[in-house]
């Protein structure tokens, strides 16, 4: 860049020979002496170096030269003042480039350097040449740095020492040597240039600002250094960072046209701290949906607090993406669980809270909660240390009265369990490395629509991802490889579970899970669970297998479909109702499961693939379809795939409605389980009452409480081989109340299909 080329800009004074009324014996600013017809000074036309030439008698202390023309000083324009000198005689000087310096309405600029090094004169005759550069930026070379206060300068010359010498001056030179500094950066604009200074102290914003204001649409350059902010900063342009900035906790750095995390880091040269710096603006200003990790490997030694990194808000309900990167997890104390006991009181009359806990300020939000009659996934919400409460996410099923808690809270990558409310907001393309040290994530207290997509969650110590309250509401979880920390282990001393829902609405689709003890706990309903890969199995021979789906609510209106389930199974339970016997609730219903694989190998014969855990009596089942799934077990036979887990109470099977076993295929599986059930009876000799055993082929060893039809194969005769032409009754519930009789009206013979229920359809 060169001023005097590209704009026209005049930088250079007139010769001396066109006259000395335009040089000042003083500091050059109107009404100051001239050199026009002074006593101690003349124009000399032929000298032998210089031509034409200025003479000076010294007679002060510091006989000073300045031209009085306003010599601009412009943000990016950094000028050189060369001055020739030499002594004819009397006592030798010294020579240096000096100014004035004028800013806004002509005052004149304090605290900024004036003088550049002087130069002694030393021989009659020699040639002293003095140079001296001034700009705004404090750049390595510029000797007279002097920001963006000055808006012109008086420049030329200082003669100090003693008085008496005869000096010549040839005609002083002022030339842009902008390029020296900008090299190859032609096209940015420099912080510098504007006063910004790399000192770690000085606060740099009004540069900043100054900078960016003047690059319309050009690059903003900040060199090395470090910059220090102290108020938030917005760049309206693209800015390259050579030097970092340090930035308070509460204030943003903005990059409108350049907002990812390489160039956040870049301009604070530590990734964790640009990763919080850059999600702070992400979660507080409306130009960004997203932020692009670039691909980069974010490597943590402490859990990021993401609403500690925001600062300023707790409720977030716009979209936002993280996208296209990788966080690993380093050893270090801060991973460990905080492990608190606490005595506590429960009432089911107030199904989420404990009260009187013992020291309730020692128990940390997003706890997952154990003790005597305590369900899975469990965990606190709120605490309030002042009223000695705690409030649960979920209810606890049988823990009424006083008892000693334990509270665990586990420690995750990206913990949003700060935010109140967080809704929209998505993690895609992301890898979370664990390393067994830590857990992922934790979602925020209530929220709607969290979709975790395309992302790996690696080794976590405890979880994948946990709901501490009802930020999971609508929650999305879509192509997204899991693999368990647990992989080597039996399947016994698993421990590790992929994630827990308790609102409703949440849609798992297309993940691969490997080895957790669980991959999912459904709290809510009107869940959507298809194309899954889950297996858990181990190379232990007759192994026990875990649920890989466990609901917690007894209408859970809920799909599970397409999904291949290896090696392990559905649990449905009620586990988190306070008061878990059957009254007004709803019974268990609403269940899908359609078009699944299920696959299992090296077990006892009582696995079961489906199975229905009531944690309190009178509980029936209405709404079930299990349609056209695929059942297979390998190396070894089961007995079934459906089952009741009794631990806690029976089914109430006399009041089982619209039950669906139907279109399956059954591979390795002793008994093969139907309703409506098609079962074919053959009476040899003449009976009036034909009792027609249907167990144990109804599903969970149902009762017979429905006969749908009944077709004769052949010909049914009595004893003398007559053809008996009226037809039956039947009862059913008969015998252990798994068989059906048909009554005919005398004694006979011969085969018939009847097609029977375990429930009632209306």
């Amino acid at each position: 860049m060169n001023k005097a080329i590209t704009e026209g800009v005049t930088f250079q004074p007139p010769a001396f020979a066109n006259g000395l009324d335009v040089w000042s014996s003083g500091d050059g600013t109107p009404g100051s002496d001239t050199y026009h017809n002074a006593a101690n000074a003349a124009f000399v036309s032929a000298d032998q170096d210089f031509g034409g030439c200025l003479e000076i008698q010294k007679q002060t202390t510091v006989t000073q030269l300045r031209y009085m023309g306003e010599t601009p000083i412009l943000p990016g324009c950094y000028l050189q003042i060369t001055a020739r000198v030499k002594c004819l005689s009397g006592i030798f000087p010294s020579v240096r480039v000096a100014a004035w310096a004028g800013g806004a309405g002509g005052a004149a600029v304090t605290g900024i350097p004036l003088t550049a090094t002087s130069v002694s004169i030393t021989t009659y005759g020699t040639i002293a040449e003095v140079k001296a550069i001034v700009g705004t930026g404090a750049r390595t070379g510029v000797d007279l740095p002097w920001g963006t206060a000055p808006l012109y300068g008086h420049f030329g010359i200082d003669l100090t020492g003693a008085n008496g010498g005869v000096v010549r001056v040839d005609d002083i030179e002022i030339e842009d040597v902008s390029n020296v500094f900008l090299g190859d950066r032609i096209g940015m604009v420099d912080v510098l240039d504007y006063g910004a200074v790399g000192d770690g102290v000085t606060d740099n914003v009004a540069a900043f600002e100054a900078a960016d204001a003047a690059a319309a649409g050009r690059e903003v350059y900040v060199p090395a250094g470090i910059y220090a902010l102290t108020d938030h900063m917005t760049f309206e342009n693209r800015v390259r960072f050579e030097g970092t900035l340090t930035l308070p906790d509460d204030k943003q750095l903005l990059l409108l046209k350049n907002y990812d995390l390489a160039n956040y880091e870049d301009a604070f040269g530590d990734r964790v701290l640009a990763f919080k710096k850059a999600f702070q603006v992400l979660m507080d200003f409306s130009d960004h949906e997203s932020l692009d990790l670039c691909g980069r490997r974010i490597r943590l030694t402490e859990p990021l607090d993401m609403q500690a990194a925001v600062n300023n808000r707790t409720v977030f309900a716009s979209r936002r993406v993280v996208r296209n990167g990788q966080f690993q997890v380093d050893p270090d104390a801060s991973w460990d669980t905080e492990e608190v006991t606490s005595l506590g009181t429960y009432d089911a009359n107030d199904p989420k809270a404990l009260t009187n806990v013992a020291n309730a300020s020692n128990i940390l939000v997003g706890s997952l909660v154990e003790g005597v009659g305590v369900g899975r996934e469990v965990y606190v919400s709120e605490v309030n240390a002042s009223q000695s409460s705690v409030t649960l996410s979920e209810p606890l099923y049988a823990a009424g009265g006083t008892q000693v808690f334990t509270f665990k809270r586990f420690k995750y990558i990206m913990d949003f369990s700060g935010f109140d409310t967080l809704s929209q907001f998505t993690l895609d393309s992301i890898e979370f490395q664990c390393s067994g040290i830590s857990s992922a994530i934790m979602l925020a207290q209530t929220g709607v629509i969290f979709h975790i997509k395309d992302c790996f969650i690696t080794r976590p110590a405890d979880r994948g991802i946990t709901s501490p309250g009802r930020g999971c509401q609508g929650m999305l979880i879509d192509r997204c490889n899991w693999n368990s920390e647990d992989t080597g282990l039996p399947v016994e001393d698993r421990t590790t579970i992929g994630f827990n829902s308790n609102s409703n609405d949440v849609k798992i689709r297309d993940n691969r899970i490997v080895r957790f003890k669980h991959f999912a706990v459904i709290g809510g309903t009107g869940s959507v669970i298809s194309g899954n890969h889950w297996f858990q199995g181990d190379s232990e021979v007759d192994g026990i297998r875990t649920a890989g789906i466990v609901f917690t609510r007894t209408n859970v209106k809920s799909l599970i479909t397409g999904n291949y389930i290896d090696n392990s199974y559905i649990e449905w339970t009620n586990e988190h109702e306070s008061d878990p016997d059957f009254a007004n609730q709803l019974p268990f219903g609403g269940l899908t499961v359609t078009g699944n694989v299920f696959t299992v190998n090296d077990v006892a014969p009582w696995f079961r693939f489906l199975v229905v855990k009531p944690f309190g009596t009178g509980f029936y089942i209405h709404g079930l379809s299990v349609i056209s799934n695929a059942f297979k077990a390998l190396n070894g036979w089961i007995d079934r795939v459906d089952g009741v887990d009794t631990s806690f109470a029976e089914l109430n099977y006399n009041s089982m409605r619209n039950i669906t076993f139907e279109g399956n295929t059954y591979d390795g599986i002793t008994t093969e389980v139907y309703n409506p059930l098609r079962q074919t009876h053959t009476e040899t000799s003449e009976q009036v009452h034909w009792s027609i055993d249907l167990a144990p082929r109804l599903p969970f060893g149902g009762k017979s409480r429905f006969v749908e039809s009944l077709v004769p194969l052949g010909a049914i005769t009595d004893e003398n081989d007559t053809r008996i032409t009226e037809f039956p009754y039947v009862l059913v519930g008969q015998g252990d109340g798994d068989q059906v009789r048909v009554t005919w009206p005398h004694a006979a013979k011969g085969t018939i299909t009847i097609m029977a229920r375990m429930d009632r359809p209306d």
